[in-house]
C-alpha cells in the first residue's frame, strides 16, 4: 500500500519568466498583466522577471518596468531569477520577495548557458547568497538534475551533492530540474532516496514525463512544484526541449486527488486563454485543449 498523498502543495508558477523567456518579446504591460489574472486564479508564488542582459534574453528586458506595474497582493510572493550579483542588486532594487539562482549539474550546459563551469556558477550562488544578506530567500536551482544532452546521465549522488553545496553557500531552498525532460519515475526515486522529498521539482514535458513524473514525487513526499501556465517554455540551449508542466494539467490533477494548491482551475484556463492570446500560438497544456474533465461535451 503506498503512503498517504500530502494534504496541500505549493506551486511556483514560472511561465512569466520560464515560459515567456522562449518566446518573442511581449509588452511590460501584458507581462504585468498576465501575473495579475494569475494572481486572481490563485496562484501565491510566482517567478515574475529575470534580472538578465536584454542582448541576451531579449524577452525579459524591462524585468524592473514589470515589477513596478504590478499591483502587489499581501500573501503573494514575487520572484526572479537572476544569474549573478549584478542581477541580484537590480531584483533587489526591484523589491522581490525571493530570487531563483540556477546553477547545472551538467558541464557541457553549464558552459553553453552560462560560459561558466559547474564550480565557478556554485561559487557565484555562493557571492549572490553573500549579497543578499538573508534579505529575502534564495532558491537554487539544480538544473539537468536528471541527465544533459551533453553527458547523459548524472548520477543521483552527484546531483544531491552539488545541491547540498548550494544549501551550505546561502541558498535557503533547493529545487531539482529536468531540464531537458529526461527524468523517469525509477529516476525521480533515485534522486528523491538521496536528498528527501524536502525539495522543490522543476519538470518538463520533451518527453511526455512530466505529470506521471510529479505524481511519482507526490507519492513520494514532495510537496513543492514549479509549473508554467499553458505549459510554456523550454530551454534553447538543448536541442528538441519541450516546455514545462503546464500548471492547469497538474492543478487539474491535483484537484482530483483532493490535494490542495488554492489555485481555482476555471480562473487558471481563463489565464491560460490570455497567454495563449499573447504568445499567438496554441498551448502545450492537454487540459487546456480537452477541458477539464467535469466539463462534459456532449455531441
Amino acid at each position: 500500500m503506498s503512503a498517504p498523498l500530502p494534504a496541500a502543495v505549493r506551486i511556483r508558477e514560472v511561465g512569466p519568466r520560464d515560459g515567456l523567456q522562449a518566446e518573442a518579446p511581449i509588452a511590460v504591460a501584458d507581462r504585468a498583466k498576465l501575473i495579475e489574472v494569475l494572481v486572481d486564479a490563485g496562484v501565491r508564488e510566482i517567478e515574475a522577471a529575470a534580472f538578465v542582459s536584454p542582448k541576451a534574453v531579449p524577452s525579459m528586458a524591462g524585468a524592473g518596468d514589470v515589477l513596478a506595474l504590478i499591483q502587489r497582493r499581501p500573501g503573494v510572493s514575487y520572484l526572479a531569477l537572476v544569474p549573478n550579483r549584478r542581477g541580484a542588486e537590480l531584483a533587489l532594487a526591484a523589491g522581490v520577495d525571493g530570487l531563483s539562482v540556477t546553477v547545472s549539474a551538467s558541464e557541457g550546459y553549464s558552459q553553453k548557458n552560462v560560459r561558466m563551469s559547474v564550480s565557478e556558477s556554485a561559487q557565484e550562488a555562493g557571492a549572490i547568497a553573500i549579497l543578499v544578506g538573508g534579505r529575502v530567500p534564495i532558491d537554487a536551482v539544480v538544473s539537468c538534475a536528471f541527465g544533459s544532452p551533453y553527458e547523459g546521465d548524472i548520477a543521483a549522488r552527484k546531483v544531491a551533492s552539488l545541491g547540498q553545496r548550494l544549501l551550505d553557500g546561502g541558498a535557503t531552498s533547493v529545487t531539482y530540474a529536468d531540464t531537458t525532460g529526461m527524468a523517469t519515475p525509477r529516476r525521480i526515486a533515485e534522486l528523491l532516496e538521496v536528498t528527501g522529498p524536502q525539495v522543490g521539482l522543476h519538470l518538463h514535458e520533451t518527453r511526455g514525463t512530466a505529470l506521471v513524473n510529479a505524481y511519482a514525487a507526490l507519492q513520494a513526499g514532495v510537496t513543492r512544484f514549479d509549473t508554467s501556465i499553458g505549459g510554456l517554455g523550454g530551454s534553447p540551449f538543448a536541442a528538441g526541449s519541450a516546455g514545462n508542466l503546464a500548471t492547469e494539467d497538474l492543478v487539474h490533477l491535483l484537484d482530483d486527488l483532493e490535494v490542495r494548491t488554492g489555485i481555482d482551475l476555471e480562473r487558471l484556463l481563463a489565464a491560460g486563454r490570455l497567454a495563449t492570446g499573447l504568445v499567438g500560438h496554441d498551448m502545450p497544456s492537454r487540459v487546456a485543449a480537452a477541458g477539464p474533465r467535469s466539463r462534459l461535451a456532449i455531441s
